[in-house]
């Protein structure tokens, strides 16, 4: 595997005011941020149990109580410490209603419709082990109607969500921050023990649907890999009603990831689940514009892996066989059950995106490569290749499990020869210029096509969110906006302008940013080829730092 950088490329860096305040400033991580977590008020209501039921929650409570104070015993590390996953602006809030912005500056005319972000805000404070991703999924949306805004924010109401809401108290395990070791054995134990029982039911699902949001085929769908999707409506007032969860009018049977994959030109769905305990490890399929689901294919793995993202191209998908994998043998000697493979050899699968089984599929090793997420694929026949573009993360489990070595995700370009099955990788941005860029997303028209540019957040200091970078990804020049002093968002979305475009980046950045000086959030929307900040809504609550979004267009939104 040959490894190279682009010769200086150049570095533009912009803020809201056009001047990089953070140059010679020592900016907070979140290992700093206030460790206060404030948590919305919740009004439990009374689950109808009846005799047996009752005392068999008093006796598996005081047995949780009891291993709750065995674990207090021990310091977590803080890849699950709450005081750490969710301080400051990662704290949880409560909802809000539908609310009027006020705006600075001007809205430009094609942004109209709905853009929404997914987030982790857990309802009930965690009573043990708790990961950022383990928070309940909820909904930050802001509405567009000719020049005005407005906000609101809602739970997707998870089965999970909904019967925690009930019971008064997290009875859930959570899978990042729980199931570790012995304890976690335990947790999963009573989970079992208090569905047994009948005081919850897991068989409609225990996702948290906070990572991931499509709109496909009429319906938004909020995802994570732990459950189906989650239908949620957008009512006529800019309000958010959760429909339950959807299966696809019964043809989906398994989980499915968050990162499924639109094509701009079929208007298909393409998607992958992943199951940590049985085979197949790993399943493809897709769904036409009209919602109709091809059969599963199997895609042969060595073992259960975690698959969080993967890319498409015009005639294939392209599938990471990463080092990061699932050993639930593990948690037996005391362990997570999320590891690191230094054994084995990371990879990438191309398979024909209408195979109906993997025969077909061409693996290349990229070793020493872990990519949470593939920003775009393409491909070039006139060198057999097939080119990945994805944030290459070292060290590859930090997220899951403490590490000392600081984290590293390096823009890449991976090219996967298809005729020699030798892989190539380069980083797009030379040392000196190169920053943490983690979550972002291409011109969505070209989603597994050749793209110029990817707009990707700066994750400096990590995990915040210091501003966001437009990458040339064929020079590796890089021009940076930087939010301003003290403030700090998440995923920058490329909307780009629905009518006569001038250029492949010929529309708007939109980001939800907070200021931890104030307290105060806003989402700013900046001009994708000036890199100028065109406007400014000012939000009525804060919204705490999240995952993934999406843009739905008024048109859209009438039907």
């Amino acid at each position: 595997m040959a490894s190279s950088s682009l010769p200086n490329p150049i570095t533009t860096t912009y803020s809201h005011n056009n001047i990089y305040k953070n140059k010679h400033k020592t900016i907070k991580c979140t290992l700093q941020s206030p460790t206060s977590i404030t948590f919305p008020n919740q009004s439990p209501l009374t689950k109808p149990w009846n005799m047996f039921q009752k005392a068999s929650a008093i006796a598996l409570d005081a047995i949780e109580n009891s291993l709750l104070e065995r674990e207090k015993k021990h310091p977590l590390p803080k890849t699950v410490d709450p005081s750490v996953q969710i301080a400051g602006n990662f704290s949880p809030v409560p909802e809000h209603p539908v609310q009027h912005c006020l705006v600075d500056g001007t809205i430009p005319d094609h942004i109209d419709g709905m853009y929404l972000r997914n987030g982790a805000n857990p309802m009930f404070e965690p009573t043990s082990g708790h990961h950022l991703f383990d928070g309940d999924g909820m909904i930050y949306a802001v509405k567009f109607d000719n020049g005005s805004a407005s906000y609101a924010c809602r739970f997707t109401e998870t089965q999970r969500l909904v019967q925690e809401r009930a019971i008064g108290k997290p009875v859930f395990p959570k899978a990042i921050g729980e199931l570790h070791g012995h304890a976690g054995i335990a947790k999963l134990l009573l989970f079992y023990a208090r569905g047994l029982c009948g005081l919850v039911d897991h068989s409609q699902g225990i996702g948290v649907a906070n990572a991931g949001l499509v709109y496909f085929n009429n319906r938004l769908l909020a995802m994570s890999e732990d459950d189906l999707p989650y239908e949620v409506r957008v009512t006529s007032t800019g309000d958010l009603k959760t429909v339950g969860r959807f299966d696809f009018n019964g043809q989906l049977k398994s989980t499915m990831i968050a990162h499924p994959k639109l094509d701009p030109v079929s208007g298909e769905l393409f998607a992958l689940s992943y199951d940590v305990i049985q085979k197949p490890y790993l399943k493809y399929f897709r769904f036409s514009p009209d919602g109709s689901k091809s059969k599963d294919v199997a895609i042969n793995l060595g073992g259960p892996t975690m698959v969080h993202d993967f890319a498409i191209t015009e005639n294939f998908v392209v599938v990471p066989d990463h080092q990061v994998v699932f050993k639930m043998s593990e948690m037996i000697t005391g362990g997570s059950p999320v590891v690191f493979d230094k054994k084995k050899v990371s990879r990438f699968g191309v398979l024909d995106k209408y195979a109906e089984n993997d025969s077909g599929i061409k693996w290349v090793d990229v070793p020493d490569c872990f990519c949470f997420h593939l920003w775009n694929a393409w491909e070039e026949p006139e060198t057999d290749e097939v080119v990945v573009i994805g944030s290459c993360m070292t060290p590859a489990d930090s997220i899951f499990n403490e590490s000392n070595e600081e984290l590293k995700s390096v823009l890449s370009e991976i090219r996967l020869n298809l005729k020699t099955g030798k892989s190539t990788r380069r980083a797009l941005i030379s040392p000196q210029n190169d920053v943490n860029l983690e979550a972002g997303m291409v011109n969505k028209n070209l989603l597994g096509r050749k793209s110029k540019y990817a707009y990707l957040a700066i994750a400096d200091p990590w995990p915040k969110v210091s501003g966001f970078a437009k990458v040339d990804l064929s020079t590796g020049k890089i021009k940076k906006f930087i939010y301003g002093d003290e403030k700090y968002g998440g995923e920058p979305l490329f909307l780009p302008r629905d009518s006569n475009p001038v250029s492949e980046d010929d529309g708007h950045i939109l980001s939800f940013v907070h200021n931890e000086k104030t307290s105060q959030s806003e989402l700013q929307i900046v001009n994708a080829i000036t890199l100028q900040l065109e406007a400014t809504v000012k939000l009525p609550s804060r919204v705490p730092y999240g995952f993934h979004g999406t843009f739905i267009s008024a048109e859209s939104l009438s039907t």
